[in-house]
């Protein structure tokens, strides 16, 4: 892989994971069978390429431990995604989950006892005021209001799975631990949605296989593959283009277009996500 196949990789990797909400969007079945479908999927798809790591690289007991919780807010985080798409639209979905980086910041210094910057401060007020211009009303009764609070906490989650991966995931060879934690997802969701299996329609396995497949297996690996050769900090501000996608085949596929005070707050919010990702070190 050239540095150029590896920025390709990224790009490919960010069009994916941005996919999954307009799978989420797609699929008529609840957010339960969407998540334990999609990590169905991602563990068929990882184990391929797990199976020809090192022994190295495998964890001990204490972070398979650690790997389990982790699975647990991988799970929560896929859950309230979801949940925001199906109660929302994609584009509520995607910016509330889009406010991590805020989130992140604020963890880290509380979890921490991380100094907050002058700049990462201003990344969490970016967010808060896009939030604010991105939310359609203040009836908590509304979908789209509804959507866009369980994506905020989807967002949430997130930053707290972010920081839990900087520990658990240590020494660990990231294929593996994503291979670790969809199987923690299979474990707690199988027993829920094991009835609910045989009401899928046809369709809705195709388009499971493809959210775990592509959105899961393949985004992880390109993602994985491309830091290799390519910074870390230059895959974040990519990544941050995650929203952007989504946005835009949902206003194709689905017809959500947004508004201008939306498009403003989500722009403040993916600027946020991209000051963010030049912040890190």
């Amino acid at each position: 892989m050239t540095p150029r196949s590896a920025l390709l990789g990224l790009h490919i990797g960010a069009l994916m994971f941005g996919l999954s909400g307009i799978f989420g969007k797609l699929i008529l079945a609840g957010p339960l069978v969407i998540v334990f479908g999609r990590a169905l999927f991602g563990v068929l798809a990882l184990g391929g390429f797990a199976g020809h790591l090192s022994r190295q690289s495998r964890p001990d007991l204490r972070q398979a431990a650690m790997l389990v919780g982790s699975g647990l807010l991988l799970c929560a985080h896929w859950l309230t995604f979801f949940l925001a798409v199906k109660v929302g639209n994609v584009a509520v979905a995607t910016l509330g989950f889009a406010s991590f980086p805020a989130f992140t910041v604020l963890l880290e210094g509380l979890l921490f006892g991380e100094r907050i910057t002058r700049g990462e401060y201003g990344v969490v007020a970016l967010v808060c005021v896009g939030l604010v211009m991105v939310t359609p009303s203040l009836d908590f009764t509304s979908g789209a209001t509804a959507g866009l609070l369980w994506g905020v906490l989807s967002g949430l989650l997130f930053a707290l799975l972010s920081l839990a991966n900087r520990v658990s995931v240590k020494g660990v060879d990231p294929i593996l631990a994503a291979l670790c934690q969809n199987l923690t997802i299979l474990a707690c969701l199988l027993p829920l949605v094991f009835v609910e299996l045989p009401k899928i329609r046809a369709l809705d396995w195709l388009w499971l296989v493809l959210l775990g497949v592509l959105c899961t297996g393949v985004a992880h690996s390109l993602f994985v593959a491309s830091l290799r050769l390519i910074k870390a900090r230059t895959a974040a501000v990519i990544f941050a283009l995650e929203p952007v996608y989504g946005i835009a085949f949902a206003a194709v596929l689905f017809g959500e277009q947004p508004g201008p005070r939306m498009l403003a707050g989500g722009a403040l919010i993916i600027l946020a996500t991209f000051i963010s990702a030049r912040l890190a070190k």
